[in-house]
C-alpha cells in the first residue's frame, strides 16, 4: 500500500481541460487557459489595456478630417444619407469614397451625438480588437512570447498609435485584414472551407471601408492556400475560387447598390464625371495613383509628388523604390524592418524542410507575401496620407516578433549563438539612424538606451562563447550561464525596441499625436492638417445670423440653400445637420447638379438660396459649376449683407419666384 501511495504522488495533476471551460472559468477572463503559459493572458490583457489608454488619450481632441466628417454628420441624422455614403444631409452626393468605414462613426454619433470623441471612439475599439486577435494570431502560429511581442510591437507602432486614436477609414481596414489573417490561419490547419470563405468576407468588410487597398493580402492568401494547405489540388483550388467569390460579393455590394438603383433615386457618385461607382472605385481611387487615368472620373491630382516628411529636403515621387526607406515614412512604420526581414528569412531557412503542411513555414509565406506585396504597391503608387501605410504594421510585427523569438531560440544551438547579437547589432544601426535624423526627441531616452542595446549586444559576443546548453558544462554553471544569457538577451531587446516604442506613446502628448486628416506621432508626424473640433461644433456668429436667415425665409423648401463649395456647405452641416445643397462634388468639377437640375428645384421651390464665395471645391471656366454661377448672377437677386447679416465673404442670392 505504501509504494501504491507513493507512485499516486510521483503521478503529475491532471491537465486542465482546454476544450469544455466551465462557466466559471469563462468569468475569469484574466487567467490563461490551460494551453498557454499562466503569464499569457495577465500580460495580454495589460498590453490591451496600454493600447486602449494610448488610442484614447487624446480622443476629446481627435479632431475632424472636415469633407468626412460631413458625411459623418449627414450619415447620423438621415438614413437615406447613412445607406447610400452621402456627403449632404440631402443625400444629393456621395463621399468620393466608399463609406463602410465611416458607419460604426454614424452609428455613434446618433447614440452619443456628434462629437470629436464619439467619432473617434469606434477606432479606438477596433484598434484594441486588432491587438487582441494579432495575439491570438500570431500565438497560434509562434506560441505565445512571439504573439505577446508581435501585439505589444503593433500596439505601439507610431502610425498606429495615432491613426486608432482619430476618426479615419484606415482603422477599420487594418482591424478587418488582421480579422481575415486569423480566420485565413484557422482554415489552414484543416482546409476548412468555410472558415476560407469567412477570411474572404472579412477582405470584402476591409474593401467596403478602403476599397482596393484590402486586396493586397488576397496573392498572399492565395499562394499560401494552394502551396500548404492539407487538400488535394483540385479541393484547394475549388476553394479558393469560393473564397474569392465570396470577397468579390462583399467587396463590390455597395457599388452594384449604386449601379443598380436608378440615378434619380440614389446621390449622385463623387470623383467621376458619368456618375458611375466602378469609375469611382477602380479609377479615382485605384489606377488613378498610379497616374493612370480613367475615363469617367475626375482628374485628382493624386500623381503630385508624396509629402514624405519635413526632414527631406525633397519629397519622395511615386514609383521610388526606396520610398519607404525615407525617415519621413520609415520613423512611422519602418522601425521593425530589420527585425521583420531577419525573422522572414532565418524562419524560412529554419523550415525549408519541412512537410507541405508545415503551419510555421506557412506562416512565414503568409506574412512575407503579405509584406512584399503591399511595399510593392506603395512603392509605386503616390501615398497622399502616412496611414495608408499602417496596412503594413501587422506583418511587421508579426515577423518581428518571429525573429526575436528565433533568435533567442538560436542562443541553445553551438552553430547560431551569433544570431541574436547578429540581428540586434543591426536593429540598433537602424534605429540610431532613424532616431539620428530627430537628435533633439527625447535625448534623455534615445540615446541612453541605444547605448544601453549596443552594450548587451558586446556583451552577447563577448561573454556567451558557448550556447545555453553546452553538454560539456556542469548543470550548475549552464543553469548560471543561461540565466546570465537571458539576463543580457532581454535587456538588448528591450532597449532596442524602447526607441520606437516612445515614439508611439508620444500620442499622449497633443502635439505629437497626429491629425484625423493624417496619421503620425513624434516630430516627423503631421501637425495642424485637420480641422480643429472647436472651429466645427458651433455657428461663428455672422454664420449664425446668415442661417437664422436662410430658415426664416425658406419656405418649406427642400433645402437651406446651396453653396458653391463643400467647404462652405461644412460650415453649416456640422454644427447643425440641416440640408445644405453642395454643388460641384469635392472637386468642383462634378456635374451635380446640372444647370437644368438646378433651374428644376427652383422651379419646383424645393430651394430659394445660392451660396456664392468662400473656399473649396477646384472647379474651371469650363464646369458645371462654372455654368451654375454664370446663370446665379444673372438670374438671381443678390440679398445684401445688411439684410441678411452675414458678413460680406458669402454673397447670398435668392432665386426663383419674388426674386
Amino acid at each position: 500500500m505504501a509504494d501504491a501511495a507513493t507512485v499516486t504522488r510521483a503521478q503529475p495533476a491532471p491537465e486542465r481541460a482546454v476544450d469544455t471551460p466551465t462557466r466559471a472559468s469563462r468569468l475569469r477572463f484574466w487567467r490563461s487557459p490551460g494551453d498557454q503559459p499562466r503569464w499569457a493572458r495577465p500580460a495580454l490583457l495589460a498590453v490591451a489595456a496600454l493600447a486602449a489608454v494610448v488610442y484614447g488619450w487624446q480622443v476629446r481632441h481627435a479632431g475632424y478630417a472636415e469633407y468626412y466628417a460631413v458625411a459623418v454628420r449627414s450619415m447620423s441624422v438621415s438614413w437615406r444619407a447613412f445607406l447610400f455614403g452621402a456627403f449632404d444631409p440631402g443625400a444629393t452626393v456621395t463621399v468620393d469614397k466608399l463609406a463602410g468605414a465611416f458607419l460604426p462613426q454614424a452609428l455613434a454619433a446618433r447614440v452619443f451625438g456628434f462629437h470629436p470623441w464619439s467619432l473617434a471612439l469606434p477606432q479606438v475599439v477596433e484598434g484594441v480588437v486588432s491587438v487582441l486577435v494579432l495575439y491570438r494570431l500570431v500565438r497560434r502560429w509562434c506560441g505565445a512570447p512571439a504573439g505577446l511581442l508581435a501585439a505589444a510591437m503593433f500596439a505601439l507602432t507610431p502610425i498606429v498609435a495615432s491613426m486608432f486614436g482619430h476618426p479615419m477609414e484606415d482603422a477599420a481596414l487594418t482591424m478587418c485584414l488582421v480579422l481575415a489573417a486569423d480566420a485565413f490561419v484557422a482554415a489552414l490547419a484543416g482546409a476548412r472551407t468555410g472558415r476560407l470563405a469567412l477570411a474572404g468576407v472579412w477582405v470584402g468588410l476591409g474593401f467596403q471601408a478602403k476599397m482596393l487597398q484590402s486586396w493586397l493580402v488576397l496573392p498572399a492568401f492565395a499562394l499560401t492556400w494552394l502551396a500548404f494547405a492539407p487538400a488535394s489540388r483540385r479541393r484547394r483550388l475549388g476553394q479558393v475560387a469560393l473564397a474569392g467569390a465570396a470577397t468579390v460579393a462583399v467587396s463590390l455590394a455597395w457599388v452594384l447598390l449604386l449601379t443598380v438603383v436608378p440615378a434619380g433615386d440614389r446621390p449622385y457618385v463623387d470623383g467621376t464625371t458619368n456618375d458611375s461607382a466602378v469609375a469611382m472605385v477602380f479609377g479615382y481611387n485605384g489606377l488613378d495613383r498610379f497616374g493612370a487615368h480613367v475615363p469617367g472620373t475626375v482628374e485628382s491630382g493624386f500623381t503630385t509628388p508624396d509629402p514624405a516628411g519635413p526632414a527631406d529636403a525633397a519629397a519622395s515621387p511615386a514609383g521610388s523604390w526606396h520610398k519607404l526607406a525615407d525617415p519621413g515614412y520609415a520613423t512611422q512604420i519602418g522601425w521593425l524592418y530589420p527585425l521583420a526581414l531577419a525573422g522572414l528569412v532565418v524562419g524560412l531557412l529554419r523550415h525549408r524542410r519541412a512537410g507541405r503542411a508545415d503551419p510555421v513555414r506557412a506562416g512565414f509565406v503568409l506574412w512575407g507575401g503579405w509584406l512584399a506585396t503591399a511595399v510593392v504597391v506603395f512603392s509605386g503608387m503616390t501615398l497622399t496620407h502616412r496611414a495608408y501605410l499602417a496596412t503594413l504594421a501587422p506583418p511587421l510585427a508579426a515577423l518581428a516578433a518571429a525573429g526575436v523569438v528565433l533568435s533567442w531560440r538560436a542562443l541553445r544551438d553551438r552553430w547560431a549563438t551569433w544570431l541574436l547579437p547578429a540581428v540586434l547589432l543591426v536593429q540598433l544601426v537602424w534605429t540610431a539612424h532613424l532616431a539620428g535624423r530627430y537628435a533633439g526627441f527625447l535625448p534623455w531616452l534615445t540615446w541612453p538606451a541605444l547605448a544601453t542595446a549596443a552594450a548587451a549586444t558586446v556583451a552577447l559576443v563577448v561573454v556567451g562563447r558557448r550556447p545555453l546548453r553546452d553538454p560539456g558544462a556542469p548543470a550548475v554553471a549552464g543553469r548560471r550561464t543561461e540565466r546570465s544569457w537571458r539576463a543580457v538577451a532581454a535587456l538588448g531587446v528591450a532597449a532596442v525596441l524602447a526607441v520606437p516604442a516612445a515614439w508611439g506613446l508620444s500620442v499622449l502628448d497633443r502635439r505629437y499625436a497626429g491629425t484625423a486628416f493624417d496619421a503620425g506621432a513624434g516630430p516627423s508626424g503631421p501637425v495642424g492638417l485637420a480641422l480643429d473640433a472647436d472651429t466645427t461644433d458651433t455657428l461663428t456668429a455672422p454664420r449664425r445670423r446668415l442661417d437664422d436667415y436662410l430658415l426664416a425665409h425658406r419656405g418649406g423648401a427642400r433645402y437651406v440653400a446651396a453653396t458653391s463649395s463643400w467647404r462652405t456647405a461644412s460650415q453649416f452641416v456640422l454644427p447643425t445637420g440641416q440640408p445644405f445643397l453642395p454643388l460641384g462634388g469635392y472637386s468642383g468639377l462634378v456635374p451635380q447638379p446640372t444647370v437644368a437640375e438646378l433651374r428644376a428645384l427652383i422651379d419646383a421651390g424645393e430651394l430659394r438660396f445660392v451660396l456664392l464665395g468662400g473656399i473649396g471645391g477646384l472647379g474651371t471656366t469650363d464646369s458645371e459649376l462654372s455654368r451654375i454661377m454664370t446663370w446665379v448672377l444673372s438670374s438671381c437677386r443678390e440679398v445684401p449683407a445688411a439684410e441678411h447679416g452675414g458678413g460680406d465673404e458669402l454673397l447670398v442670392y435668392r432665386c426663383g419666384p419674388g426674386s
